[in-house]
């Protein structure tokens, strides 16, 4: 008859600080995990507030030619604000053809616009001070002046006259208030020409 032989083996039980240890670690792996899920819907929320608040109030824009220089080169990024008040010299981002444009507002809503053949701007019978044109010029022109902006429209023009496009040209013409994007306040790069628009 052969013995059989058990080998017991007694429990360990874990002092109590080790207990204590042991749930310290569990709770915080759990405030840990609550902590990285919050954060995790915190920066999301941010990011689509940003989003959001990006499309329908500060339109970000990179500006494409040459039509703004010398206030804008080809490159720059731009902020806009959206808001339904332009007055004379705004600078304006509008809807042409699918096209999101960059002009400068010279005249709105029942204002007379006078071009002379040297470029010099007038309305409503007072020469436009003009600092930010460094060349003026007619340009490409076909309509008669003087001539007084419709209801509800905005006659703008690019700041590099020579070879601006804009609303002295029927191809374009004068800007609907619903194809105003909104105006342009700041230029955020270049970072070396980072700067308010005015």
């Amino acid at each position: 008859m052969t013995e059989k032989h058990y080998d017991l083996r007694t429990a360990r039980i874990p002092s109590e600080e080790a207990v204590k240890a042991e749930r310290e670690r569990l709770k915080y792996r759990k405030r840990y995990r609550q902590t990285l899920r919050t954060t995790i819907y915190a920066l999301i929320v941010v990011a689509a507030v940003s989003v959001l608040l990006a499309t329908l109030f500060l339109p970000v824009l990179q500006v494409s030619g040459t039509s703004m220089e010398p206030t804008l080169s080809d490159g720059d990024i731009i902020l806009l604000i959206k808001n339904g008040k332009f007055e004379t010299g705004d600078l304006i981002g509008f809807y042409y053809q699918n096209k999101l444009l960059l002009k400068r507002v010279i005249g709105g809503p029942g204002d007379v616009i006078d071009i002379d053949d040297e470029g010099n701007v007038t309305v409503n019978g007072e020469l436009l001070e003009e600092p930010y044109v460094t060349a003026k010029s007619l340009g490409e022109t076909d309509i008669t002046y003087p001539y007084q902006v419709p209801e509800s429209r905005y006659f703008v023009m690019g700041d590099n006259r020579a070879t601006s496009i804009d609303s002295r040209n029927s191809a374009i013409g004068c800007i609907e208030v619903d194809q105003i994007v909104g105006k342009v306040i700041l230029r955020v790069w270049p970072l070396s020409h980072i700067s308010i628009i005015n």
